[in-house]
């Protein structure tokens, strides 16, 4: 950890992690791991999603495309946009097979 940074813990998905965070921004990290936390423990309640690991995916995913729409159409090279949706479909017609 840098001199500027200080060691918080959150937790997520009932793990704990320890993240080095620059000083002054302990609130905004704290609300981004409430944010995937709630994500995620959302995901694992409608049963479409088995494992941490794929949950966590679902849930970055989802953010991700949130992001990409609050930011605006007009920003988001349609390339990305494109690679984005077939991901999302990717991973749902993965999690529906199984």
């Amino acid at each position: 950890m840098s001199n500027n940074s200080i060691p918080v813990t959150v937790r997520i998905a009932d793990k704990e992690y320890k993240i080095s965070c620059p000083e002054g921004e302990h609130e905004a990290l704290m609300s981004s791991a409430r944010r995937v936390n709630e994500d995620m423990k959302k995901i694992r309640e409608s049963g479409k999603a088995l494992g941490a690991e794929r949950i966590a995916v679902m849930a970055a995913l989802n953010i991700a495309s949130e992001l990409f729409n609050v930011e605006g159409a007009q920003t988001i090279d349609p390339d990305i946009s494109a690679r984005l949706d077939a991901l999302q479909q990717s991973v749902d017609t993965a999690l529906n097979t199984h």
